[in-house]
């Protein structure tokens, strides 16, 4: 039977890749002379054909999608010798920009449109991530860990604009789809090793193959070890996956299982002048993160017909995540600073410490003491104020489950071709949070040596006149169900009508382990979540050249259990270290309307230029107070991101290929609000009198969101003089952005209370590789990342700095003022860019 979509049954696509290049040539009944296959291959485009759901089922030509969809291969990941698909997306994608927030390159924030992807509690997520249909977005926060995708295995990646409802919760501005490899697209075997500067070495294989019998399997595995380029900043990925299938004429099963096992340092923002004397320095240590975790995932597929296909997985995840990081204690800034009295030096010798001072309080504001930080914590008196030191730890264990299943149809009425999609899918997902804080002192290096005693522990019992108390016991049950339906309507042969809409509902149950509800300051709560989500888009191909888009759809995202737990301005959390009682938080509603036009030229040359808007309502954001990481996530009334995006690639020799994409964004705050601003020059306690001290600033229709650039250039060049060789140049090039803490765009830095711009620099990157192939299944490349060894930062954020421009801890720089407060340094923090980075790999390849 033809059907209106050209397409007699349904396709047999190996593994249903989300990325297909079909030539018609291929489809030949017979063989064909050289010369008939060379004009076809003249006369006959690509055609690249996507999934417009996260289940593999019927693929839509990219041309016939009302949007400006993005894609690319496993190939050109390899080519581009990116580290993780992060890295990928930061360098090669238009419109996405990169926030190196954490300080590791495997922990970075991936923006898109101004929504956010990141592996950081307390980030804004706006983003979906899915692999192979299932979502990668964690329960707790939704939060996306690139370091448990391993890009070895990556076949193909989709990034899809928009807020398109069919891909469910958070996708307010776009959705990324990866699909893995197998055994029929990645036969034969390679293995890899590289190494390179800052001590980085890895290691890496993969396998795959198949039987005739449809039988195939695919297994691939990652070693990987860097010193890191700051100081004390090492990271380990060990990183195993596999699948297995079974393929016969109808139907497909798989089963992919994947295991990580990550230690990564992330040692996050400096405060601007010491950067700048020191670009490879850093604030506090240590900040080390350990990722832990197994994914199963059971995939099927079955054409029913010629024309109906069922589609559907069940997976399991299990993450166990946990966190080390040695902090300031912000309670002891701005305290009296003396040495120790008689009575705490009495507690110093009974515990068999030597080497204290043997006179106390003589001298005022002298240099912080450790041996009064410790005499308080073996006394219990008040170390909070005495010890400048924290170490936090964290853990946190998600146990996440789920099905899916969706029906593909192609069928015909009254003459007009539908392409129908209709499907539901369950999340289900256990949370346990817990977390402690311990007092200590900050050693010369900036490391935290803890303390034990009775007053050792911020937690309200061991010490129970301690105001901080940053104990968190949580436990949370989540479970989402949804239904959806698409229908892509062929009106005629060159126009196609999109209708798709997707129902959500959610629910999260909280319990305090610590405080018990109900009860003031308790976490303990029940919340649900209900929403509707419609979209409409239409493509015109005026030509074979030219087709017209433009689309209008709606997304949302329902708060998480960190945010239900973190949302009482009165009592800021310090994330991912403590939590505060729950006002009730909104769902984030996001309209996206997006239209443009695409097309080629003489089939060397491929463009687009497209518009956008994206208006959020009941924003969700997190409010910062200082660089310690206090703050609160709080619904912003209205937000906005809107710009413009255009791109083109081309072939100008049969030697080059070159591209360029350019972003402009506009996201702004949509209406007034008043938040903490006590990094903030302008905020209401500098405008009364009382610089260095706390305070609000005022946010006004207009002010940009933080962190976001405005003006993204990305450049990329490709040579191949010869068989055996390969160079690559791309440029990313990006404006500045105001940093967190100065949202209303005031901050001015005097010097003496306020140091740093309150802004980021813009700056251009240059990268180069080089691929030679001295024979055939050998591949030596050489990549150079930040060639001309650029110094630039990509975030940062206001707060208080606890060191003084020798780098000595400093704790009350200033006598006390008319108010009685004693008024600290505010300083910007910045998120340095890695430095000119270069290593060299072998690949050997056989059995394809």
């Amino acid at each position: 039977m033809q059907c209106r979509f050209g397409v007699p049954r349904m396709p047999r696509l190996p593994a249903f890749a989300l990325l297909a290049t079909a030539s018609v040539a291929l489809l030949r009944a017979g063989p064909a002379t050289a010369q008939e296959q060379q004009q076809e291959e003249r006369e006959l485009p690509t055609v690249t054909v996507v999934a417009p759901t996260p289940l593999p089922g019927l693929d839509v030509p990219k041309d016939q999608v009302p949007a400006n969809v993005q894609s690319a291969t496993g190939e050109d990941i390899d080519r581009a010798h990116a580290l993780d698909l992060a890295g990928f997306l930061s360098r090669r994608m238009n419109g996405v920009t990169v926030n190196e927030i954490q300080g590791n390159p495997f922990q970075v924030d991936i923006n898109y449109r101004g929504f956010t992807a990141s592996p950081l509690l307390g980030t804004p997520q706006g983003l979906s991530v899915y692999l192979d249909g299932v979502r990668l977005n964690q329960p707790f926060g939704d939060v996306v860990s690139w370091d448990l995708i391993p890009h070895s295995v990556i076949q193909s990646v989709v990034l899809m604009p928009g807020s398109n409802p069919l891909f469910g919760l958070n996708t307010l501005g776009g959705a990324l789809s990866v699909r893995t490899k197998d055994g029929f697209t990645s036969p034969g075997t390679s293995v890899q090793l590289l190494g390179g500067s800052y001590g980085r070495v890895a290691a890496e294989f993969e396998t795959g193959g198949s039987r005739d019998d449809g039988l195939n399997w695919y297994l691939a595995g990652n070693r990987f070890h860097e010193d890191g380029w700051r100081t004390a900043s090492p990271s380990d990925l060990r990183q195993l996956f596999a699948k297995v299938g079974k393929r016969s004429r109808d139907t497909e099963v798989s089963l992919t299982t994947a295991y990580a096992d990550n230690d990564l340092t992330g040692n996050g923002l400096l405060e601007q002048h010491a950067l700048q004397r020191d670009w490879k320095s850093i604030y506090t240590l240590p900040d080390q993160t350990q990722n832990r975790s197994i994914f199963v995932n059971l995939a099927a597929s079955h054409d029913l017909s010629d024309t109906l296909r069922f589609t559907g997985n069940a997976y399991w995840r299990e993450i166990k995540a946990s966190t080390l990081n040695g902090d300031v204690n912000a309670d002891s800034l701005g305290q009296a600073l003396y040495q120790p009295d008689a009575a705490e030096r009495a507690a110093l010798a009974g515990a068999g410490f030597t080497g204290f001072p043997t006179s106390g309080e003589t001298q005022a504001n002298t240099p912080f003491p450790r041996w009064r930080c410790i005499a308080n914590v073996l006394t219990n008196d008040a170390p909070n104020e005495t010890c400048n030191g924290l170490y936090n730890r964290t853990r946190i264990e998600q146990h996440n489950q789920g099905l899916a299943g969706q029906f593909s149809a192609l069928m015909e009425t009254a003459g007009i071709g539908h392409q129908l999609v209709l499907g539901a899918a369950y999340d289900a997902s256990r949370v346990g949070f817990d977390q402690s804080a311990q007092f200590g002192f900050i050693n010369p290096d900036r490391s935290i040596t803890p303390l034990f005693g009775p007053g050792a522990f911020a937690d309200g019992t061991q010490n129970t006149e301690n105001p901080l108390d940053a104990r968190v016991g949580l436990s949370s049950r989540s479970r989402t169900w949804s239904v959806y339906a698409s229908d892509l309507i062929e009106i005629s042969a060159a126009t196609h009508l999109t209708l798709s809409g997707r129902y959500n509902h959610s629910s999260v149950d909280n319990v305090d382990w610590v405080t018990p509800g109900p009860a003031p300051g308790s976490l303990t709560g029940d919340h649900s979540f209900s929403r509707f989500n419609p979209a409409i888009g239409l493509t015109f191909a005026a030509s074979e050249a030219l087709t017209l888009y433009a689309g209008v759809n709606q997304g949302s995202r329902a708060p998480t259990a960190i945010e239900l737990g973190c949302a009482d301005p009165a009592t800021p959390c310090k994330l991912p270290n403590s939590f505060a009682g729950d006002p009730p938080l909104k769902q984030v509603v996001t309209t996206t309307f997006e239209a443009g036009l695409r097309g080629n030229w003489q089939r060397a040359v491929s463009w687009n230029f497209g518009l956008f808007r994206s208006d959020n309502q009941d924003d969700l954001l997190f409010v910062s107070d200082n660089a310690s990481g206090f703050g609160y996530f709080k619904n912003f009334g209205r937000t906005r991101r809107q710009g413009i995006e255009a791109g083109l690639a081309a072939q100008p020799a049969r030697d080059w290929t070159v591209g360029a994409n350019l972003s402009l964004l506009d996201a702004t705050f949509r209406s007034a609000e008043v938040i903490n601003g006590s990094g903030n020059s302008s905020n209401s306690s500098a405008l009364a009198g009382a610089p260095g001290t706390d305070g609000t600033i005022a946010i006004r229709p207009g002010d940009p969101i933080p962190l976001l650039p405005r003006r993204t250039l990305k450049l990329a060049a490709s040579w191949e003089p010869h068989a055996q060789w390969r160079f690559d140049l791309d440029m990313v090039a990006s404006s500045g952005a105001n940093v967190r803490g100065n949202e209303n765009g005031l901050h001015m830095p005097d010097g003496i209370y306020y140091t740093g711009d309150g802004r980021t620099g813009g700056y251009a990157v240059f990268n180069l590789g080089a691929d030679y192939r001295p024979r055939p299944g050998m591949k030596v490349f050489v990549q150079i990342n930040n060639l001309f060894d650029r110094k630039y930062v990509t975030g940062g954020q206001l707060g208080a700095n606890a060191f003084g421009p020798g780098g000595a801890f400093v704790a009350r720089p200033f006598p006390a003022n008319a108010n009685g407060d004693f008024p600290l340094v505010r300083a910007t923090f910045l998120a340095p860019g890695a430095p000119r980075t270069a290593w060299l790999g072998v690949r050997y390849t056989f059995g394809g």
